[in-house]
């Protein structure tokens, strides 16, 4: 009669699992396609001139057809998930900026690095959590660097695991992103015309609302191994990858700036509540504030909030569900 064994498990780690300095780096490197770029635009709708133009990207770029960049912050946010396998939310991105603009055809790697940790307080009846700061390192297969910034995710502990003693402060996380000029001094912006050119202190509604479909395609499609993502039994109704929020958020910012030529950065990008396939998702923005970019091309400062609303989930109810405050060359 033979033994009994406990099958291994394929899993990500746990929060008490984790070390400041650990690295992720074994997500399988990742081709940008025309491919992935339809599916990535028929499921949050990519409305960038030059991403969907090829000819008009090729000559933005000078190497070949402009890669969106929501299809690119989606493939390396997907690629770090081999740390936030159980995640079961996550609460911010910060100093999110492009060091390079790939193209369609370029392989990008990702590097995963864990950098500060702090265990929550534990509730009575609820499992614990903590939350893990990472910084995200994504670069091409020329080894060009392409984004650099930090995420937070909460994850839980393991079921018999002790107090971690991680107290570290999150507060300073990403508040000293690198810049984005060595990125744009990549752009060829000499064909580039404005028609209508953004105004600080306006406040733009977009009309009609874009509901969230497709959601588990997205996440596959960049890798993403969250679970929320993906079993309807972790949290009883599947949670919406949170690029696939912000990818619709971009989207709507193309319809109402439609000359953007890219995004540029994100000072900080929140959840502030969870998004679920079928919800609908209406966006408000705000134009903070302009600068002069290269050949005169405009830089504008963004607030973008995004509303949920479900048939579903508190049917009828209007939900907060993002905060992203990023930057746009137009």
């Amino acid at each position: 009669m033979s033994e009994t064994t406990s099958p291994l498990r394929a899993r990500g780690p746990y929060f008490d699992e984790l070390k400041r300095g650990q690295v992720f780096d074994d997500a399988p490197p990742v081709t940008l396609t025309s491919g992935g770029a339809a599916l990535h635009q028929a499921i949050v709708g990519d409305r960038l001139r030059y991403a969907t133009d090829h000819i008009a990207g090729t000559r933005l770029t000078g190497r070949g057809a402009f890669a969106h960049p929501a299809y690119v912050w989606d493939t390396a946010i997907g690629q770090s998930t081999s740390a936030t396998h159980f995640v079961r939310a996550n609460l911010f991105y910060r100093g999110l900026r492009f060091l390079s603009f790939p193209v369609l055809g370029d392989t990008l790697h990702t590097r995963t690095t864990v950098v500060a940790l702090r265990q929550n307080t534990r509730r009575p009846g609820r499992p614990a959590t903590g939350l893990v700061a990472l910084r995200v390192q994504c670069a091409d297969h020329r080894g060009s660097p392409v984004l650099d910034f930090h995420r937070c995710a909460m994850l839980p502990l393991s079921p018999e695991a002790q107090d971690t003693g991680h107290h570290d402060d999150l507060s300073e996380i990403g508040t000293d992103a690198p810049s984005s000029e060595a990125a744009l001094e990549t752009l060829d912006l000499t064909g580039h015309r404005s028609r209508t050119l953004p105004m600080a202190g306006t406040l733009i509604e977009v009309v009609g609302g874009d509901v969230v479909t497709s959601a588990p395609e997205l996440a596959r499609l960049t890798l993403n191994m969250a679970q929320v993502h993906h079993d309807n039994r972790v949290t009883g109704n599947r949670l919406v990858y949170g690029g696939h929020t912000i990818g619709v958020a971009a989207g709507h910012v193309a319809r109402a700036l439609p000359d953007t030529v890219a995004f540029l950065s994100w000072e900080s990008c929140d959840h502030t509540g969870p998004v679920y396939e079928g919800d609908t998702l209406r966006t408000i923005i705000d134009v903070l504030r302009t600068a002069p970019g290269p050949a005169s091309t405009v830089m504008a400062a963004l607030r973008v909030r995004v509303t949920a609303e479900s048939e579903s989930v508190d049917k009828g109810a209007v939900r907060n569900v993002l905060d992203w405050r990023c930057e746009v060359l137009t």
